[in-house]
């Protein structure tokens, strides 16, 4: 439910305009959604320009983190060397590594290998060999605004199969960002990407999702990988969210680590893969901003 403002206070958005003569009307048609049953995002949901400015500008640093790791991405490289890497073009840049000491994670980054499903641990006994399949996680803060994504790395010679598990996430997230539409709903993005694992022979991780981003880490709204077309919060311009399907080779339960608490594991040892970007609702569909 919307935050009900006087009419001469200043509008949420923060645009210094009293709120009559900004987002009262704005306001008042998502109160009519909400009235005919539509589940509508909080203001907090919703960022202003400036918010979305300072979020793209952390983006450029995720970009950057992440294309520094595409250069030595190989057989042989180590989990602590993408964490040094990590740290060595972040504060660099100005920018903060997001991952480090959240909630206790001890690293800057997160690589999963073969049936690690997340949160992998960039370790220097764990070297990544010819054949693997590794997912790097990389999240930052510049000047106190967040951004997460992560790409998909096939080292060497991968076999046929890891090779299509790798491409059809890929697709999957795509799907899921075409799903985005202005005043569609969450359950559009889940449904493309179930739809596509499933025609595949695979299955989505259901209770692990995408997330809003941008003034915190982990944000509202929680954006399920698996879901019902026209269900869900409806998609407002201004919302900024991860699309992140994990997907399983063989069934979606996974089992974490209990020594650390933080690693994901397939629970049958198959492979997973996962891809993530950061998706801008605008008013006529989508942007991409990760990528």
């Amino acid at each position: 439910m919307l935050e009900k403002l006087g009419r001469n206070l200043p509008c949420w958005c923060g645009s210094g305009k009293k709120y009559k003569n900004c987002h009262i009307h704005f306001d008042e048609e998502l109160e009519a959604l909400e009235k005919q049953g539509e589940e509508i995002p909080t203001h907090r949901m919703i960022k202003n320009a400036e918010q979305i400015a300072r979020i793209k500008e952390s983006c450029k640093v995720n970009i950057a983190v992440l294309d520094a790791i595409d250069k030595i991405m190989k057989p042989g490289v180590r989990g602590d060397e993408i964490n040094d890497l990590v740290n060595e073009v972040t504060y660099s840049m100005g920018a903060i590594p997001a991952p480090l000491h959240y909630e206790g994670y001890p690293y800057s980054v997160c690589t999963s290998v073969n049936s690690q499903v997340c949160h992998g641990f960039p370790l220097k006994s764990r070297v990544f060999k010819e054949g693997d399949i590794v997912n790097v996680d990389c999240s930052s803060i510049l000047d106190g605004y967040f951004s997460d994504s992560s790409r998909m790395y096939c080292l060497g010679e991968v076999s046929p199969a890891r090779k299509k598990l790798v491409e059809v996430t890929r697709e999957c997230m795509k799907l899921g960002i075409e799903a985005v539409k202005p005043y569609g709903h969450l359950g559009d993005i889940g449904a493309a990407i179930d739809a596509h694992a499933r025609a595949n022979g695979y299955r989505v991780v259901d209770s692990i999702g995408g997330h809003g981003c941008g003034i915190e880490f982990h944000e509202d709204p929680f954006v399920s990988h698996v879901g019902e077309a026209g269900t869900g919060m409806l998609l407002i311009p201004g919302m900024i969210f991860t699309i992140e399907p994990m997907v399983n080779a063989g069934g979606a339960d996974y089992i974490t680590d209990k020594k650390n608490n933080w690693e994901v594991y397939t629970r049958d040892g198959k492979d997973s893969a996962q891809w993530e970007n950061m998706i801008l609702v605008t008013e006529t569909g989508y942007e991409i901003l990760c990528w």
